[in-house]
């Protein structure tokens, strides 16, 4: 795919989708390129594998494609997308379940550490931060990431999750204080990212 356009509020975004729907081939390439990184973000956080998210990514915008000339505006383009990516999720690890694959690799763990990029500034920080947020509960790593990583508003973060508003400010709440408790119990976790680094 093409490179991720300047961040575009919610409203040009929306504006795109509907004249995508309308059959503007320009204004489909813009949607795409506006929210592929918001939409391979969320799923990788909810997979929790690299080559699951670029395929549940692609399933999203696949799925909203064809679905584009039923979108009416009723919400952002953007809630209305990170809605979809949540089923392609669900119907993925449902599918999943049905049918558990099994590893090549004798040990997975260090073939993906092995495979990570190192040495660059704030990497290390990155991932000791990302391993503290994957150990949230789903909720609250659901609602975290959308509203603190993808930076919807509360209102729409609900809207994807179907939920009430409340609960989307509650869970990020608690998110929080659970991180902040994470990083008050064990700051040897980053200060040996830390060291590491120098």
């Amino acid at each position: 795919m093409s490179p991720a356009l300047p961040a575009v509020n919610d409203e040009t975004i929306t504006a795109w989708a509907l004249a995508a729907a309308d059959g503007d081939s320009e204004a489909v390439d813009r949607f795409v390129r506006a929210l592929q990184r918001d939409v391979r973000r969320y799923v990788a956080y909810l997979v929790d594998d690299a080559q699951d998210a670029d395929d549940l990514a692609q399933d999203t915008f696949l799925r909203a494609l064809t679905a584009l000339h039923r979108f009416e505006g009723r919400s952002s383009a953007r809630v209305w997308l990170l809605s979809i990516a949540r089923r392609a999720v669900a119907d993925s690890l449902r599918r999943a379940a049905r049918r558990p694959r099994t590893g090549d690799t004798a040990n997975w763990e260090v073939a993906v550490e092995g495979s990570q990029p190192t040495g660059l500034p704030g990497f290390d920080e990155g991932l000791a931060l990302m391993h503290l947020v994957d150990a949230l509960p789903a909720d609250r790593r659901e609602a975290f990431l959308l509203t603190q990583v993808c930076g919807l508003p509360y209102a729409e973060a609900a809207r994807v999750v179907r939920c009430p508003v409340g609960t989307i400010r509650s869970r990020v709440s608690r998110a929080r204080l659970s991180l902040t408790e994470m990083l008050a119990d064990e700051p040897a976790t980053l200060h040996r990212f830390d060291a590491a680094a120098a």
